[in-house]
């Protein structure tokens, strides 16, 4: 998978994960990362399919509809992915928390849904509920940050509301954040999403 990665000036820190939304790069949410933690090293991914020249982390039917073969496929290749990078630039594979946004927070969080221990936190931007009717892995110990937007088009607060159960559910520790606004990110959620990284990591 095509990435950068930056080795952070404290590598006892989580090695942070950026996953960006659709028809974004990898060099999108560098700046998040500088936010959120300047000495955490950054592995920053560019998803893997084109949807008309736009990259995203999966292939969707149609907007909001997710391919359920093709989510649970790349889910695993990033999985398998970020084993490969911890081995190869030599960081903790246990300590890394994603920082998503949109379709890349929906990839995050299907790793959540699919694999124990895939993720030791998760900052998710406009998340959607990746898979409905599945049981989930016992997420005790799991920190996630999960901002939504009350007039989110794209996301629904209802949706955001059913993630957030789902997840608790499952034992993760959640904070809800909400924005007024909609799909876009948004300075204080990023402002948000640093002060909870703080307490925690």
């Amino acid at each position: 998978m095509k990435h950068i990665y930056k080795r952070g000036s404290n590598t006892s820190k989580p090695t942070l994960l950026l996953l960006h939304g659709t028809g974004g790069n990898e060099n999108d949410l560098l700046p998040l990362a500088n936010m959120i933690d300047p000495e955490a090293s950054v592995l920053s991914v560019r998803g893997n399919i084109l949807e008309n020249g736009m990259p995203r982390f999966f292939r969707r039917l149609a907007e909001g509809i997710f391919d359920e073969k093709d989510l649970i496929f790349r889910t695993q290749e990033l999985h398998e992915f970020l084993a490969e990078a911890s081995e190869k630039y030599d960081f903790d594979r246990d300590n890394i928390v994603s920082i998503g946004y949109s379709n890349g927070a929906n990839i995050a969080a299907s790793l959540l849904f699919h694999y124990k221990n895939a993720l030791r936190g998760a900052i998710l931007h406009h998340p959607m509920v990746p898979r409905r009717g599945i049981e989930l892995p016992n997420l005790s110990g799991t920190e996630v940050f999960l901002a939504a937007g009350k007039n989110d088009p794209i996301c629904s607060a209802h949706e955001s509301e059913e993630l957030n159960i789902l997840l608790s559910t499952a034992n993760a520790n959640i904070e809800m954040h909400w924005e007024s606004s909609g799909h876009q990110l948004t300075l204080s959620e990023v402002e948000a999403a640093r002060d909870w990284y703080k307490g925690r990591f």
